[in-house]
């Protein structure tokens, strides 16, 4: 009797120890995330490469809404330079949400708009999939996504 109980005990501490993850974002990682998105937008807006650079894992990979697949950091930031300077127009990131997948990941879901010079605005979504790198906050991927039309 007593080895089943033990067991049973035991299952029940692995499930809560694999599936009790706590996905709420506190003030601190919220600001933290935030002050990144920001940054990515102020290096976006400036074309500040050397921004671009630091915040960005030299692993990154963004899929953009044309279906250009850009790998690694030299690619998306030259990607991105290309993207500013063909479409310009203010670029406004709003944060939807943020979900905490550990400690040091997580999934920021934004609204993306881009003000073209001509008044018309570009209505997108963008995911950033963010991790702490050496304390640091940074950017792995983006997937940005055009809305289905409405119909």
């Amino acid at each position: 009797m007593k080895k089943i109980v033990l067991l049973l005990l035991t299952h029940l501490a692995c499930i809560i120890i694999l599936y009790g993850q706590d996905t709420t974002v506190n003030i601190k990682l919220q600001k933290a995330i935030t002050s990144l998105i920001d940054q990515y937008s102020q290096a976006r807006e400036k074309r500040d490469t050397a921004l671009l650079k630091t915040i960005l894992t030299q692993d990154v990979d963004q899929l953009v809404s044309t279906g250009e697949w850009r790998i690694g950091l030299n690619a998306a930031v030259e990607g991105m330079m290309k993207s500013s300077a063909a479409s310009p127009g203010v670029r406004t990131l709003h944060i939807e949400k943020i979900r905490s997948i550990s400690p040091s990941a997580a999934i920021v879901d934004c609204r993306y708009e881009i003000q073209n010079a001509d008044g018309t605005a570009r209505k997108m979504w963008s995911t950033f999939m963010v991790i702490a790198e050496k304390k640091t906050w940074k950017i792995m991927a983006i997937r940005n996504m055009l809305p289905a039309p409405n119909n």
